[in-house]
């Protein structure tokens, strides 16, 4: 299982990295200002929709159930069963799809309402949003290929295809903009682009696997049918932090032009360790315990979550230590440029420093929520999410005036704390996870590691201003010099504490 977290994980990191490349384009290019505002809203509809449908409440649906055919019914149900879910997948995106572009005005009102009455950027908003709208109907049947390809163990192919979405805003960025009158609108298309060469770039992984659907519209079919019963509670179970995230954006469209996009920035920089961490701790467990569940192993389910848990703490703690310290230093030397000044700089640094605070929380939900999903308990998320739902919305409205955008970065972090901290009791008080002996200790050994890590790079890197006026170089060379010094004492630290890599690299239990 390691294997596989390093091949996902790898593949994650290159296209972290090459997110980081785009966002950088995208800085240098268009600045903070109210055009990106209004692409960042017109991108984050469809992106919201396809984390809550696709790769949220689908993805935990049909995974488990597809574990099922796969152990217990012959290859032919199989086939015909993913042909099913390929049709009525598509049809009822299609429709999406369209309901989407048409009503495209009112999304914008609905998710971005400050934009009304401000000259340009509802228009604006609405033109992008209908070139990008369609990009959930390529983006969720991609999900679903990869859901195959990571049940029958291809994780490389579905982990590398988010790739091709940075290749494809870097390319209409540098290549389309400069040839539109609104240069902008050359991002809506990128997006639309990458989704039809995401969805293309899976199908001939599935073709070797036999399983290229030919897609057969059966809402009645049995196994869709399951899917959609576990489909409607995971809805809003499985994607609170999107939901809280969207929150975010919706009050942040009354506060000054950029918050947005400050948010935005910072949140890249946030998503980049809980995707080679999180996500793909998350992709390799799903199914693995949904596997366990089906052989009736408990022993091994358990042992499942307690390793990725043990990942978790291990690497998001230090990840979510050096965010805090080094978020000023990071958002100068990736983003500060003639049209990302000083101010853009500074006010990224307070929303990157927020949701630096809940990064642990956030890649603890991405394990922790599949132990439910694997065993096809879908209303106890739902529950908690509700709870978390109902704190942030109000740790929104206690904390955005006195904090601004900052507020409802830390607003976020908070209610995923809560949300971590209730799926773990949840699975304890079932009895579905037993921590292996050793946990305090660790825990104490991490704090400790993470401690001098802070430390030492809060003591050396000086003050943001500092930074600012830094040359770029010199800013690249400092900055990696300091993420290799922090990596160093961290991992050295651990080592001098007693923990060792091979105690982590144990065979599951089976």
């Amino acid at each position: 299982m390691f294997k596989s977290l390093a091949k996902v994980g790898s593949n994650t990191l290159l296209s972290r990295v090459l997110g980081f490349v785009r966002d950088l384009v995208l800085a240098h290019l268009f600045g903070a200002n109210a055009g990106t505002d209004a692409f960042f809203v017109a991108f984050k509809i469809p992106n919201f929709m396809r984390r809550l449908f696709a790769e949220g409440a689908f993805s935990v649906a049909f995974v488990p159930v597809l574990s099922e055919y796969k152990e217990r019914r012959r290859f032919s149900e199989l086939k015909q069963f993913v042909d099913h879910v390929a049709g009525t997948l598509g049809g009822v995106l299609l429709l999406v799809s369209l309901l989407g572009v048409i009503g495209a005005p009112l999304l914008v009102m609905i998710f971005a309402p400050g934009f009304t009455g401000s000259e340009g950027k509802m228009e604006l908003a609405v033109e992008m949003l209908r070139l990008t709208f369609p990009y959930l109907f390529f983006i969720s049947l991609t999900a679903f290929a990869g859901g195959i390809l990571n049940t029958h163990g291809r994780f490389g192919v579905p982990a590398f295809t988010p790739v091709l979405l940075n290749l494809s805003l870097i390319g209409c960025a540098l290549w389309l903009a400069p040839r539109m009158d609104q240069p902008v609108v050359a991002l809506a298309w990128g997006v639309l682009f990458a989704g039809v060469a995401q969805l293309l770039f899976q199908l001939p992984s599935l073709h070797r696997l036999r399983l290229l659907p030919r897609p057969v519209f059966a809402p009645r079919d049995e196994g869709v049918r399951r899917i959609g019963r576990l489909m409607l509670p995971a809805l809003f179970g499985v994607s609170i932090t999107q939901l809280n995230l969207l929150l975010d954006t919706l009050i942040a469209s009354f506060l000054v032009s950029g918050s947005i996009s400050w948010l935005y920035y910072s949140d890249r920089l946030m998503e980049f360790p809980l995707g080679i961490l999180g996500v793909a701790l998350g992709t390799v467990i799903l199914p693995n315990l949904s596997k366990k569940h089906a052989t009736e192993s408990t022993e091994g389910f358990s042992h499942t979550l307690d390793w990725a848990l043990r990942w978790a703490l291990l690497l998001g703690l230090p990840a979510s230590v050096a965010l805090l310290v080094l978020s000023g230093p990071m958002i100068a030397t990736l983003f500060h440029s003639a049209v990302f000044q000083a101010h853009d700089v500074a006010m990224s640094q307070r929303s990157l420093m927020a949701y630096s605070v809940g990064l642990v929380a956030f890649i603890l939900i991405k394990v922790l929520a599949p132990g439910y999903y694997a065993r096809k308990d879908t209303r106890t998320p739902v529950r908690i999410g509700v709870i978390a739902m109902v704190s942030n919305m109000v740790m929104n409205l206690i904390l955005v005036f006195p904090l601004a955008h900052a507020g409802l970065a830390l607003a976020t972090s908070l209610s995923a704390t809560l949300n971590a901290f209730l799926l773990f009791r949840g699975l304890r008080r079932q009895g579905v996870f037993q921590p292996t002996p050793g946990w305090p200790l660790l825990i104490l050994r991490a704090l400790f590691a993470a401690g001098m890590m802070g430390g030492v790079l809060a003591w050396g890197l000086g003050g943001l201003e500092t930074w600012v006026a830094m040359e770029t170089w010199d800013r690249v060379w400092r900055l990696t010099g300091w993420i290799l010094v922090g990596g160093v004492i961290y991992f050295g630290s651990l080592w001098g504490a007693g923990v060792r890599v091979r105690d982590l690299l144990k065979p599951e239990i089976r």
